[in-house]
């Protein structure tokens, strides 16, 4: 996800350097293995960078999610996870909610409409609790294969392949 010019001065000055290895550490996949809520995907999400998404055929983009705190400034491992943009997206729902509510809430304050504070204060809490995410589970970077190709092909039998009419 591209960096917002406003934020820019948040990100350390080796931010690059700091998301780059984070990527080739997960071996260039997404490493979502259920933190993005979706539940689109049973363990470790298949998407890796740069090849057709599962389900949009979309480019992947890895990024590299804050995961506690939505901070840039905080760079622990533990904070920080790669992710597909997809499985990014989804995390950081709640948090893109409670940016945009402020975002509208500024505009109107702008064009003089009400005063910034009390719209902000209808606004969701500036971090809202989200439900439970899908139990994470680890997995090492390439060591499963990918969810499609773990489960045998489907068998057809007579009798699910006749016609009633």
């Amino acid at each position: 996800m591209p960096i917002r010019p406003e934020n820019k001065d948040r990100y350390l000055g080796d931010w690059q350097a700091i998301s780059l290895a984070a990527k080739e550490a997960a071996g260039w996949r997404c490493a979502c293995t259920g933190q993005c809520g979706r539940g689109t995907h049973v363990g470790r999400c298949p998407n890796r960078h740069g090849r057709p998404a599962y389900g949009t055929s979309t480019t992947v983009i890895l990024t590299t999610a804050h995961l506690k705190n939505h901070q840039p400034e905080d760079v622990r491992p533990d904070n920080l996870a790669v992710m597909c943009q997809g499985c990014h997206l989804h995390h950081d729902r709640a948090h893109h909610r409670v940016t945009a509510a402020l975002t509208r809430a500024a505009s109107l304050a702008a064009a003089g409409q009400l005063a910034f504070d009390a719209v902000a204060a209808l606004a969701i809490p500036a971090e809202p609790v989200l439900p439970p995410a899908l139990p994470a589970v680890t997995a090492a970077a390439c060591d499963e294969p990918l969810p499609w190709f773990a489960q045998p092909a489907p068998t057809h039998s007579a009798e699910t392949s006749e016609v009633h009419s």
